[in-house]
């Protein structure tokens, strides 16, 4: 998803690499923090695959800042990881959002309703945090009042979304 996120940042325009950081910082949140040690290497595979262009230029002070802007193979691919969001990218929360944040750019509305009917489709699918055997567990049949918290929350989370998405494919 960090790929994805820089890609789809840099679709908007070049930013330099700390630029970069501060936006897949934002999206991903306090949860997921974003490090240098994996943010710079995923600019480098990107850059060595041809995604992303790098240029130097001189800095405010004596160190060199790059610029990262997408190339137009890059762009394919951002359309391309975009139209096959499958499996995580839509069951996990964060990920999921991330493919959301940058849907507008796939031109074709029908492939974005694809992702999202993926998406309603996995969320209409019994779930919980908790199981009795193979039987998922809702927050009426817990007494543990913190995991009735968190059933509440994601039954409401669940309920919102899934109305969103209905409101938005039809």
């Amino acid at each position: 998803m960090l790929e994805l996120a820089i890609l789809g940042f840099l679709t908007e325009g070049p930013l330099h690499g700390y630029q970069l950081r501060h936006r897949v910082a934002h999206l991903s949140g306090h949860a997921r923090p974003v490090s240098d040690g994996s943010l710079y290497p995923a600019i480098n595979r990107l850059v060595n695959a041809g995604l992303l262009d790098r240029q130097t230029e001189p800095g405010a002070s004596a160190a060199q800042r790059h610029t990262l802007s997408l190339t137009d193979a890059g762009h394919d691919e951002l359309l391309r990881r975009l139209r096959d969001a499958d499996g995580l990218d839509i069951s996990d929360s964060t990920r999921y959002f991330t493919v959301l944040a940058f849907l507008s750019h796939l031109p074709d509305t029908a492939d974005q309703h694809a992702i999202l009917r993926r998406r309603l489709e996995f969320l209409e699918q019994p779930a919980s945090f908790f199981h009795d055997g193979d039987r998922p567990l809702g927050a009426d049949v817990t007494d543990d009042p913190y995991r009735r918290g968190m059933l509440t929350i994601a039954r409401a989370t669940s309920r919102a979304e899934r109305s969103w998405l209905r409101q938005v494919l039809a």
